[in-house]
């Protein structure tokens, strides 16, 4: 029994109160028992800190009934861009390159064809060859296309003489010769058509759309042969 006097404890730590040891050695115990008893213990000195940590925590609460909400954002499906169709481009860019071969190949054909003598020392004619090959351009008057008009009356610009721009205008103010009289460098004319006369059968013009600036031979049934000045 004087054993569990010794170790017999308790008080609540909270209460600030001092542990002791309850129950006292009974009169007959030993020196050696009365060496084993504890000293006491200031629990409230050991607790201090803590009490003043909880005390200045905040307080958290929640009412009983708590509901929890989440902002989902707006998602837009956005369809990507299909990619350019390369077939397309390259059936494009084919046709446009044959475009140009049958151009230039149009161009080869026309510059080939044969001129004849009369062109050289005849400064109409000599002009003229400059053009071989120039597109038809319906009222082309310039290096970039010509119609029939456009090309006698551009010609005769580059040595100083001024003709009117359409075929009936050049014939109103040409002189009529006879077939025999004409000379290359004079005019051919036909209704709605002129071209420049080069000597035998032979003519240079630009004829129609599709065709370029050409020499070739006289196909009027009727032609009227003119001379300017």
């Amino acid at each position: 029994m004087g054993t569990v006097g010794r170790r017999t404890a308790v008080v609540a730590a909270s209460s600030g109160l001092v542990v002791t040891m309850i129950g006292a050695a009974p009169a007959g115990a030993t020196s050696d028992s009365a060496a084993g008893a504890l000293n006491s213990v200031d629990t409230a000195a050991l607790t201090a800190s803590a009490r003043a940590v909880l005390n200045t925590s905040p307080v958290v609460s929640s009412p009983a009934e708590a509901a929890w909400t989440f902002d989902a954002p707006t998602v837009t499906a956005v369809k990507p861009t299909p990619p350019p169709e390369t077939r397309r481009a390259t059936a494009t860019t084919t046709s446009r390159t044959a475009d140009r071969a049958a151009t230039t190949t149009t161009a080869k054909a026309a510059t080939n064809a044969p001129i004849p003598q009369s062109v050289a020392g005849n400064a109409v004619l000599e002009i003229a060859a400059r053009y071989v090959g120039t597109p038809y351009v319906s009222g082309g008057s310039s290096p970039a296309g010509f119609d029939c008009s456009g090309f006698v009356s551009y010609v005769y610009a580059q040595l100083g003489v001024s003709l009117p721009r359409t075929s009936s205008g050049i014939k109103a103010a040409a002189t009529v010769i006879s077939r025999d009289q004409a000379q290359p460098g004079d005019l051919i004319w036909s209704p709605g058509h002129i071209s420049i006369y080069a000597g035998g059968n032979q003519q240079i013009d630009s004829p129609r759309p599709g065709k370029t600036v050409q020499f070739r031979a006289i196909w009027q049934s009727s032609p009227v042969f003119l001379r300017v000045g």
